[in-house]
């Protein structure tokens, strides 16, 4: 079974929008999308994610939420996105280092402006290919704790 495939049956085929139905902006495709798992995983428990959890991906996630907005993308915007979709509040000092480096990777290309840099994908392929490999990881590890609790009931 492939990723998307465990997404949809676990979504059962719902349409990711907002409880209004109206049409989202890219900026606000990232919590919907996160909303929709946790609400399909863990119904209105209120799950969060914990700082350390969003510290150890922040190069995935930074990189799927430069995906998903179509403009500014600089680190500021970028740091109130990581507040409103895994509430968590980072330093300048944590986010720019991690920008840099993709961008020294070749995973992201900085336009320089003239107080602020614009960053955007520069490799989709290598993007999905990381993203990727961290979903299933995660994916195999959560999938193992669960078994291995299971077997201890």
């Amino acid at each position: 079974m492939t990723l998307g495939q465990l997404y949809n049956e676990l979504r059962s085929g719902d349409v990711i929008s907002d409880t209004d139905g109206v049409r989202l902006v890219p900026e606000q495709h990232s919590e919907a999308v996160l909303e929709d798992v946790t609400s399909t995983l863990f119904g209105q428990s209120g799950f969060q994610f914990r700082e350390s959890v969003v510290k150890e991906n922040l190069d995935e996630i930074l990189l799927l939420l430069v995906a998903h907005r179509s403009s500014e993308t600089n680190g500021k915007s970028l740091m109130s996105d990581l507040a409103a979709v895994f509430d968590t509040r980072l330093s300048p000092g944590t986010l720019y280092p991690q920008l840099h480096e993709l961008e020294d990777e070749g995973l992201l290309q900085a336009q320089e402006l003239v107080r602020t840099k614009e960053y955007r994908i520069d490799d989709e392929e290598a993007l999905a290919e990381r993203v990727t490999a961290a979903a299933e990881q995660h994916l195999t590890l959560g999938l193992f704790f669960h078994a291995a609790l299971e077997e201890l009931s």
